[in-house]
């Protein structure tokens, strides 16, 4: 109540954070909401409800993060090298808090380069290492619901910033007063000084140039690229750089989902701008079926995500999981890079624990070494970041989440919805030549690797008795747990402690009977626990049957 009447009389320059200070007033429950911690600062930065308080996304706390990582950038750079990369996409107040975090940078003496539009997140990670600079930002919540905002931070290798640059960055944040200590200053005042310089169009045409590099074929590869496609940005920042180097590249029949094509932080039409959701593909759906289109893609709001559908052999469309679109990715990499002899020596696929574990058998299958990380794209960045110091930076042939997160080059250090983008459309266009479908190409990888079901579900817990809910589930499930779904609990990796040389992370993983598995773990922008079931069984059916059993039971400790 304390820090609330202070932010009531202190917290000036957003009419909208005013208005809503003095619209809880009395209302204790609301105010607490608001208060009762401050937004919590990790490896992925801050995400929260946008709002007023210090557990949400506002102007005040964007400064307060912006200071600490200024802090942290002039006490670890030589003055040369202070320099940090901004970029923002479509989401509410995006734009406002780019040129908050912007001027407080430039008022601590450190030059920002920022794009001049809305720009992906994986732009974001090209122009840190193009600039050279100290650390990046990037304003999104990525697919998150349009209540949320986020502040993405990067390192100078690109990379969202590991565990202990976080640690040290919240020591810098945890050190100031929020309205005492944040040094400010006006974003075209910057601009007029050269403090802040907007992003040349080079280092934009630069990164498209990259991600067309990434094509395994030749000249001698013939494919139809007119085949019909549908692309939807889902109201993001993909739109364009998706459109050019699909363009560039000779894909010459794409339809823009229309109702989906400008930035809207509303997201009007698909209120969970996720393509993991099915709902946030069905108007991309109707237009692949009013266009009779061979193929549906559809980025998230910062363009780090793809999930595509396709049409079957009865004329309907099927959506791909993001693990069943990346083992296919894998597998079209490895044969074509193979046949044209362009396999490295060492070659090396990544891939996050919670990943599907059939890809690695596909991976060993052509004699690539699979190295599982900790959930987070940034861990398959650091270890690109370690093959380039050994100078094997060309051994990374591709990298996968299950989360429809793909990349297939060095030039980034982050998942990349644009190289996934063109990735698929290059896929899907030499097996329909060949008059293949990605259906039938799937069904031909379980017929060989064995039948193996991935699914994510959630479970939501909001506010603070929803935070001390989760601790406690979480400690339960490191109770002494004999089987779960009538399936033997062979091993728990426990990872809390550290495993594998792995960072330190509240996941636990059960190995069951049966090569099935259990990923248990809070999510790191969210309220929720999540649980990764993975099955393996003779036909699709019976791992439909055998995942419901397993859920079910899971259900009972989140009640």
């Amino acid at each position: 109540m304390k820090e609330y009447e202070r932010w009531l009389s202190l917290a000036k320059g957003d009419s909208d954070v005013e208005a809503e200070l003095a619209a809880i007033k009395g209302d204790s429950a609301k105010t607490e909401d608001r208060f009762y911690r401050d937004l919590a600062f990790g490896t992925g930065g801050l995400r929260g409800v946008i709002g007023a308080g210090t557990n949400r996304m506002n102007i005040h706390t964007v400064a307060k993060a912006s200071q600490g990582l200024a802090d942290y950038v002039i006490k670890n750079f030589p003055e040369n090298e202070r320099k940090i990369a901004v970029s923002y996409d479509s989401r509410i107040k995006s734009d406002l808090f780019s040129k908050v975090a912007s001027g407080v940078f430039a008022a601590n003496g450190i030059k920002v380069y920022i794009y001049t539009e809305l720009m992906p997140t994986p732009c974001l990670s090209y122009a840190v290492r193009a600039l050279k600079c100290a650390a990046g930002i990037m304003i999104t919540a990525s697919h998150n619901p349009s209540k949320y905002n986020g502040y993405k931070v990067y390192g100078a290798d690109g990379c969202q910033i590991t565990t202990e640059a976080a640690k040290t960055i919240l020591s810098e944040i945890e050190k100031l007063d929020i309205f005492a200590d944040v040094k400010t200053s006006d974003f075209y005042a910057g601009v007029a000084s050269s403090m802040i310089e907007y992003i040349g169009e080079d280092i934009y045409t630069d990164f498209v140039e990259e991600v067309k590099k990434q094509s395994v074929l030749t000249a001698d590869d013939k494919i139809d690229k007119n085949v019909a496609i549908v692309f939807s940005p889902l109201h993001g920042t993909g739109l364009k750089p998706v459109l050019r180097t699909l363009k560039e590249s000779g894909y010459t029949n794409i339809t823009v989902v229309k109702e989906q094509e400008e930035p809207d932080g509303n997201f009007t039409t698909c209120p969970y701008p996720n393509p993991e959701i099915k709902e946030a593909m069905s108007l991309g759906m109707e237009y692949a079926k009013r266009y009779n289109a061979d193929l549906l893609l559809a980025t998230d709001p910062d363009c780090d995500r793809v999930g595509i559908a396709v049409k079957t052999s009865k004329g309907d469309y099927q959506l791909l999981s993001g693990n069943e679109t990346g083992m296919l990715l894998l597998d079209y990499i490895c044969t074509k890079r193979i046949e044209h002899g362009t396999m490295p020596a060492d070659p090396v696929f990544m891939k996050t624990i919670v990943t599907i574990d059939m890809a690695e058998r596909i991976a060993a299958e052509y004699g690539v070494r699979t190295v599982n990380v900790l959930t987070g794209f940034k861990f398959i960045g650091e270890q690109i970041g370690v093959l380039e110091q050994q100078g094997r930076e060309d051994s990374f042939i591709f990298g996968m989440e299950e989360s429809y997160g793909y990349l297939s080059g060095g030039y980034v250090r982050d998942k990349d919805a644009v190289d996934g983008a063109f990735l698929i459309c290059e896929m899907f266009a030499y097996y329909k030549t060949r008059g293949i479908s990605l259906i039938d190409k799937l069904d031909e990888l379980y017929r060989k690797y064995g039948y193996c079901l991935n699914t994510l579900h959630f479970y939501e817990f909001e506010g603070s008795s929803g935070f001390a809910k989760m601790q406690s589930i979480m400690k339960d499930f490191r109770g002494d747990i004999q089987s779960i779904g009538g399936k033997k609990v062979e091993k728990v990796l426990d990872y809390a402690p550290g495993l594998d040389g792995l960072p330190k992370s509240d996941v636990l993983k059960f190995l069951l009977e049966d090569n099935c598995s259990v990923v248990v773990r809070p999510s790191g922008t969210e309220p929720k626990l999540k649980t990764y079931l993975s099955v393996t069984a003779d036909s699709m059916d019976e791992a439909a049957k055998l995942e419901q059993i397993i859920k079910e039971d899971l259900d009972r400790y989140f009640k």
